[in-house]
C-alpha cells in the first residue's frame, strides 16, 4: 500500500500573540480540507504532534479538543509527543495507518504556542526532553548543543565563523519565504556580534521561540508526492551515555533505514531540509547522514554562493530550516515535509528548485535521541 501527500498547507510562523492553539489548527485543518473539496467526514483519523502544551500550558487531552475543534464528530485522534521531532512522528503514525488499511484520507497536524510564556518558562520546558542527570547537573539545550560545538570546533579546528555561515545561509532562504519567521539577510560579522547563548553558540546561532502549525494531507489515492520511506531511530537519552558526540546514530539509522526503504541512494537526493535547532546540529546531521564526512561539513557549507544557491548539491533547508522558519517544537516536522512538497511541485516561488524529484527531511529529538527521516519522491 502507497502513502502519497495530497496538499499541504501552514501558518506563518513567529509571535503569533492574537491566535490561540486551536485558532492555528483550525486554521490548517479547515484550509487543507476545504482546498480539497472534503468535509471533514472523508478524513478517517487525525494524527497530532505536539510537544510542550502539557507542560507549558498545563492542556493536555488535545485530542479531544481537536475533536470540538472540528465539529465534535468523535473521529480518532493521536497525539505523538516526541520532543522537537513529535510532528514527524505524528507523520510516521499515520504513514502506518494508511498503510494498514484503515482509511483513504488523514491528516497530520502539527503545532506549537511557545510565545505566550516567557524565556527561562519555555527553556525550562524544552529541557524536560534532557536526561535526569543533565537535568539536575542545570544543562540547557543550549549548553548540550554548546558542549558538542566547542568539541566539534577543537578537534576539527574550526571557528566561530564557521558555525556562522550555516546561521548566514539559512537566512539567506528565510528572506525567500514568505511563512518564515525572520525574513532578514544576516552576514558573519552579525551572527558573530550577537550576544553568547551558550560559548561557542550565540542568538544567531540559535533557532527561536516560535508560534505556528503545519500540516499534511495524506491519501492511498495515487497524487503527486510519494511518501517512499519514513523511519524513526533512537539513540541514549544521555549524551554521557554515547561513544562519539559528534555523530548523531539516532540520524546514522535512520537515514540508512530510510534510504534503503526507498530503494535509493545519496546521490538521488535534491534537496534536504535538516535539523539546525542550532548551527552545530546542522553539521552534524549532514554528517551524520553521510553527505559528508565527519569533519567536513563546513567544507560543504562553505561553497554556498548566494549568486547561484542552487548551484550547490543537495540543496539544504530551503524553507530557511529552524534558525530562519522558526522552530515551534511539534510542527517542525510537518514543516520539514510541507517544504519538500512544495519544491516537488513546485511551488516554492522564488526558492524554487528547478525539476526537484526527490528530498529527504530529517527531524531531531532532543540532542539527537531519536531521528525521523522521510523520503518523499515525486
Amino acid at each position: 500500500m502507497k502513502v502519497y501527500i495530497k496538499d499541504y498547507y501552514q501558518t506563518r510562523f513567529g509571535e503569533l500573540w492574537e491566535r490561540s492553539l486551536t485558532d492555528l489548527i483550525f486554521e490548517v485543518a479547515t484550509r487543507l480540507l476545504d482546498n480539497n473539496g472534503l468535509s471533514v467526514k472523508d478524513i478517517s483519523a487525525v494524527f497530532l504532534g505536539n510537544m510542550l502544551s502539557g507542560v507549558l500550558d498545563k492542556n493536555l487531552l488535545l485530542s479531544a479538543k481537536i475533536n470540538e475543534v472540528l465539529g465534535n464528530i468523535g473521529l480518532p485522534v493521536v497525539r505523538s509527543e516526541a520532543a522537537c521531532a513529535s510532528g514527524s512522528v505524528a507523520l510516521y503514525n499515520a504513514v502506518n495507518f494508511l498503510k494498514s488499511e484503515q482509511g483513504r484520507y488523514v491528516l497530520v497536524l502539527g503545532v506549537e504556542k511557545m510565545t505566550d510564556f516567557s524565556v527561562d518558562e519555555v527553556t525550562t520546558a524544552l529541557s524536560v526532553a534532557l536526561s535526569g542527570s543533565e537535568q539536575m547537573s542545570g544543562l540547557t539545550f543550549p549548553g548540550v548543543y554548546a558542549l558538542m560545538a566547542r568539541l566539534y570546533l577543537d578537534k576539527y579546528n574550526y571557528t566561530e565563523e564557521d558555525l556562522a555561515k550555516v546561521a548566514v545561509i539559512n537566512h539567506f532562504w528565510g528572506s525567500l519565504n514568505p511563512k518564515a519567521q525572520f525574513r532578514n539577510r544576516i552576514t558573519i560579522a552579525d551572527v558573530l556580534n550577537s550576544a553568547y547563548v551558550a560559548d561557542p553558540l550565540k542568538v544567531y546561532d540559535c533557532s527561536p521561540i516560535s508560534d505556528g502549525c503545519a500540516g499534511v494531507l495524506l491519501t492511498t489515492e495515487q497524487s503527486q508526492v510519494e511518501i517512499a520511506s519514513c523511519c524513526v531511530a533512537t539513540d541514549s537519552l544521555a549524551i554521557t551515555e554515547r561513544k562519539d558526540l559528534l555523530k548523531l546514530q539516532s540520524v546514522v539509522r535512520s537515514g540508512q533505514q530510510a534510504l534503503e526503504k526507498a530503494g535509493i541512494d545519496l546521490d538521488d537526493i535534491d534537496l534536504l531540509e535538516v535539523h539546525d535547532c542550532f548551527t552545530i546540529a546542522e553539521l552534524l546531521v549532514l554528517e551524520s547522514l553521510g553527505v559528508c564526512s565527519q569533519g567536513t561539513a563546513v567544507e560543504f557549507v562553505s561553497k554556498f554562493n548566494q549568486d547561484n544557491p542552487f548551484e550547490l548539491k543537495p540543496v539544504v533547508n530551503t524553507s530557511g530550516g529552524l534558525k530562519s522558519s522558526g522552530h515551534p517544537v511539534g510542527a517542525t516536522g510537518v514543516k520539514q515535509i510541507g517544504e519538500i512538497f512544495l519544491q516537488l511541485t513546485n511551488q516554492a516561488g522564488e526558492r524554487q528548485i528547478d525539476n526537484a524529484k526527490v528530498g529527504l527531511a530529517q527531524n531531531t529529538a532532543g540532542s539527537g535521541g531519536l531521528s525521523v527521516v522521510t523520503i518523499l519522491k515525486k
